[in-house]
């Protein structure tokens, strides 16, 4: 990893990124976890098994998965439609509080007939991006059917889910209305945050989805490790960090600064 060039400014993270709405998100935090923040100020970069998470992006054809991925990585809207075949990969390499972490993005293909490739390399995902087109209520009513086919590849408790609309300029206010309505009662029922976004106009929107994947995903692998590790491992990581700040309760035992106030360290 000493051989990468450094993560470039504009893809720095120090804050948790907001939802796009908070009807329609799981998370809705202000800041990341208090254990993350913790363990990122003691180990920036040797969290090495954390730092990368598999995102797989699936919908139909023409929804424009391509076009969101490449506006965000590229900065460049592509005019001309272009079909994927089988699955194109994308990296991009973040720092999150501190720490080097990576998106590895799966864009697979819409078309039926790609269908049976781009569904092997649905396994593994940390992530699951359902697009749909907000102009298109049949792409919206399939991406229940996209879900449960990625779903088949992955274990449902560690997978975050995400349902993005696009081409969000070709919608008329009212339409607009409508379909998001529909949009944000499927992201409740398959438990999804939802998103909004326009890959052609670009603005924040694509960039700010793009961060709060992959902020998330980073801080769910965090602590997935830190709970896999055990809370031994955790007071090592986090007593490292707070040694020199404790306190003495009146029977003796010790507890460390409070900033992690639900995890007791004694002896």
């Amino acid at each position: 990893s000493s051989m990468l060039p450094p993560v470039k400014k504009d893809r720095i993270i120090t804050q948790l990124p907001k939802c796009f709405s908070p009807n329609a998100a799981l998370h809705t935090e202000d800041d990341f976890h208090q254990q993350v923040k913790a363990v990122c100020q003691v180990q920036k970069t040797d969290i090495e098994s954390l730092n990368v998470a598999k995102v797989i992006v699936v919908g139909d054809v023409a929804v424009g998965k391509t076009c969101l991925i490449s506006r965000f990585s590229k900065g460049e809207f592509e005019r001309s439609y272009k079909a994927t075949i089988g699955v194109d990969f994308e990296m991009e390499r973040f720092e999150v509080l501190g720490a080097p972490f990576s998106l590895q993005l799966w864009d697979t293909a819409g078309q039926e007939r790609f269908k049976c490739i781009a569904s092997t390399f649905y396994r593994g995902a940390q992530a699951i991006i359902v697009v749909f087109d907000l102009s298109s209520m049949s792409s919206l009513a399939h991406a229940r059917q996209w879900l449960e086919d990625a779903m088949k590849e992955n274990d449902p408790s560690s997978v975050l889910l995400f349902l993005v609309g696009t081409k969000k300029d070709l919608s008329s206010p009212d339409h607009l209305a409508q379909v998001e309505q529909e949009a944000i009662r499927l992201s409740e029922e398959i438990k999804a945050e939802y998103w909004a976004v326009s890959a052609k106009s670009g603005g924040n929107g694509v960039r700010d989805f793009f961060f709060r994947v992959a902020s998330l995903t980073f801080e769910t692998n965090v602590l997935s490790e830190l709970e896999k590790s055990g809370s031994r491992h955790v007071t090592d990581i986090i007593s490292e960090c707070l040694c020199s700040i404790k306190c003495h309760n009146s029977d003796g035992s010790v507890v460390f600064f409070p900033a992690i106030s639900y995890i007791c360290f004694c002896q």
